[in-house]
């Protein structure tokens, strides 16, 4: 389902541009994200948005779940082996010692940008949350590397990523028993909500020493399995989720842009993951056979 080499390119050139030049090509990469980045961070929390058992994780070498929602490596295990990574980045839950220096993964899944999102789940690590926990990484590392200035220095060389966003939707607005945000909002004054909480985020990251900063937007969940079930069994997609998330992705796009206009010693990348879609143009299909029950209910992301 994931063009790996799309995006992977994309964020390769963006790196280049700064002048990376070094084996591995970046020192230390941070990950924050949901379902789609969680290497397992979720297998200690009391939370339904778990997957750490089979078939999870069938075609990883040693083939035992993870904690990862997905068969095999997700996007950012990939995108690590890409920059020349070894070992794949730890988990925020299990980093220990010197893992630190080389990156740490925050992602949970279910998460969301806002805080109470997916929270009918169980524990989730919010975006905040996962900021939260960065801070408290980098305290460790002003320690390790003796004092502030030498850990803002190493953490200004470190590639960032951020792959959030569609639980807000699948696990917030377009769920109203469980939450009030589609009674409340329109489309367009949600996404603002979400742009407003994800530029605080992001210009946090930015005052942390981030400056290599990848942002990937939505792709469009009206066309995965458990919106569709869910909503249209006998469709391919839910336009509604995906104009919402459509109107979600120029507004971040927006936001990026305006990130790098503010802030000229820094370089914010936008990843386009809208044609990342199950449909017949990309050779994938989608059956009428319900699976869905090794996910987490009605959707993940």
């Amino acid at each position: 389902m994931w063009r790996f080499s799309s995006f992977i390119v994309l964020i390769l050139i963006s790196i280049t541009k700064l002048g990376a030049h070094a084996h591995p090509l970046v020192p230390c990469f941070f990950i924050f994200g949901d379902s789609l980045s969680d290497p397992g961070n979720n297998n200690r929390l009391k939370t339904k948005a778990k997957a750490n058992y089979r078939p999870y994780g069938i075609d990883i070498p040693g083939r035992k779940p993870t904690g990862r929602f997905s068969n095999g490596l997700t996007a950012v295990d990939v995108i690590a082996e890409q920059l020349g990574f070894h070992r794949r980045i730890p988990p925020f839950s299990s980093t220990k010692g010197h893992d630190i220096l080389k990156g740490v993964n925050y992602a949970s899944g279910a998460a969301g940008i806002r805080p109470e999102t997916s929270q009918h789940l169980g524990d989730i690590v919010s975006f905040d949350k996962q900021l939260r926990n960065h801070q408290k990484l980098i305290s460790r590392l002003n320690t390790k590397l003796n004092g502030s200035t030498q850990a803002q220095a190493h953490l200004k060389k470190c590639l960032y990523t951020t792959i959030i966003g569609s639980n807000d939707y699948i696990n917030n607005y377009f769920m109203p028993e469980h939450y009030s945000t589609g009674r409340n909002y329109t489309y367009d004054s949600y996404a603002n909500s979400l742009i407003s909480l994800y530029r605080r985020n992001l210009q946090i990251l930015y005052k942390n020493g981030a400056r290599k900063v990848v942002v990937f937007g939505l792709g469009l969940v009206g066309c995965t399995l458990g919106q569709v079930i869910k909503n249209r069994p006998h469709s391919l997609c839910v336009d509604d989720v995906n104009i919402a998330v459509l109107l979600m992705n120029d507004k971040l796009k927006a936001l990026v842009a305006e990130l790098n206009r503010k802030n000229r010693d820094a370089k914010f990348t936008y990843i386009n993951l809208q044609g990342m879609v199950i449909g017949p143009h990309n050779g994938l299909f989608l059956t009428k056979l319900n699976c869905s029950k090794i996910f987490y209910w009605p959707g993940h992301a």
